[in-house]
């Protein structure tokens, strides 16, 4: 038996999609509520198989695209697993775009799980964002079991909440300078890159978007969920500065019957965004407002005259961060509170050069980190830093757990001081 672990050359790529669940219509995320998804049902149906014509179409856009880096692997010549990278730009503390390769698509067929293909293809594509530059990996975990033992841990959070329309009243604001607009989906392709560019500059844990992000709206019906409906707030000088995509699907039962889902909404304003869900909050002949994959400190709570109408009916993980580069990955963010810690890792077995004593020291424009033969103030889990990287996740919760051992009083605190960020991280969409 010959097992290779490498890229698939372009004519393996329909033997490549065929070991991804997706392209087979199977399953693939795991069977609970997802807070990324609008539906009273815990996930939208599944896909139907793709055809040869669209594995080729794929594969022709997968080629041309520089930043999609496919990895698989074969046995005897068959190939087995497949999974992927994307070069992205993330938006790490201190409003700053740091490189992120995207795990993704990530698969082994039944036949040949349990033998380690997936560990092979992980390592692949470690050293190969290494040698790209980029010291952070993060991906969507569609089971919670499986990537820790790779050293991803969480680092966003997404919510899925309700609101009755009855319930939803605003708190009084100053007058609106500008004007909303219910838009086509040609004119939300060419709002949304903008709106998008301008938050996520601000908003750590943004993505920047992959070709072709917003090629697919349209103004065409989606079965019986209906047609997407799109709409853009203007300010006082005809700028978009906030749009909402939105859809007003049909219910054979009463209790869902008059549902508006928000599947998505940004506002580079708080005015902005406040006109976009005073009109979506209160629609005509709706009851209830459904919006999914939101942040967990969503700010509109806060402009409610009830903070208690807005219901989180799910919430998860969202994005999974993995340090691949731990020195570089920290000098690449900014720090809260300035400060220095010498900081352990003795648990990284996919990339051992993590593994060490770091002196990290940031002031309010720079940062280092560099080895050091010190003593270590505290001891951390590869995970744990990973989790803790983009600011969201309390040091206490992951010292508590285990994650984090101190070696000096204060030093858990001084951690948390130096890491936090406000608001949350956040990322609106997955890949």
């Amino acid at each position: 038996m010959v097992t290779e672990v490498r890229p698939p050359l372009r004519d393996e790529m329909a033997a490549y999609y065929r070991a991804l669940p997706f392209a087979n219509g199977l399953p693939s995320w795991e069977p609970a509520d997802a807070a990324w998804h609008g539906g009273p049902e815990p996930w939208p149906p599944q896909r139907r198989p793709a055809s040869a014509e669209q594995l080729d179409k794929w594969a022709a856009a997968d080629f041309e695209d520089g930043s999609f880096h496919p990895i698989a692997a074969f046995v005897d010549g068959t190939c087995v697993g497949a999974s992927a990278m994307i070069s992205f730009e993330v938006t790490v503390p201190g409003e700053r775009q740091g490189r992120m390769a995207g795990v993704t698509a990530t698969g082994v067929i039944a036949t040949h799980r349990r033998r380690g293909y997936l560990r092979q293809m992980m390592q692949a594509m470690f050293e190969a964002a290494l040698e790209r530059g980029e010291p952070l990996a993060m991906l969507s975990a569609s089971e919670g079991s499986i990537y820790g033992r790779f050293g991803f841990s969480p680092a966003t959070y997404r919510t899925r909440w309700e609101l009755a329309r009855h319930e939803a009243a605003l708190l009084p604001a100053e007058p609106d300078p500008g004007s909303l607009e219910l838009v086509d989906a040609e004119q939300a392709k060419t709002a949304w890159p903008r709106v998008h560019a301008q938050v996520r500059a601000r908003r750590v844990g943004e993505l920047s978007p992959p070709p072709g992000r917003w090629d697919g709206l349209s103004d065409e019906a989606d079965g019986t969920n209906g047609p997407l409906r799109f709409l853009t707030h203007r300010d006082r000088h005809g700028n978009v500065d906030g749009i909402a995509n939105f859809r007003l699907p049909w219910s054979p039962t009463a209790d869902r019957a008059g549902t508006l889902v928000v599947e998505a909404l940004e506002a580079t304003n708080p005015v902005a965004y406040r006109a976009l869900w005073g009109l979506l909050i209160d629609f005509d002949l709706t009851k209830t407002v459904v919006a999914p994959g939101r942040p967990r400190d969503e700010p509109l709570r806060w402009m409610l005259t009830n903070p208690r109408a807005m219901r989180v009916t799910r919430q998860a993980d969202s994005l999974w961060a993995r340090l691949l580069d731990v020195p570089r990955a920290m000098t690449q963010r900014s720090y809260l509170t300035p400060g220095e810690l010498r900081f352990a890792i003795d648990d990284d077995q996919m990339c051992p050069a993590n593994n060490g004593t770091w002196h990290l020291k940031a002031d309010d424009t720079e940062a280092t980190c560099v080895p050091t033969d010190e003593r270590a103030d505290l001891t951390i889990t590869l995970p744990g830093l990973s989790s803790l990287y983009l600011g969201g996740m309390p040091a206490h919760h992951l010292a508590d757990a285990g994650h984090i051992t101190a070696h000096a009083e204060g030093t858990i605190g001084k951690l948390a001081r130096m890491f936090r960020t406000d608001p949350e991280p956040h990322n609106s969409f997955g890949f």
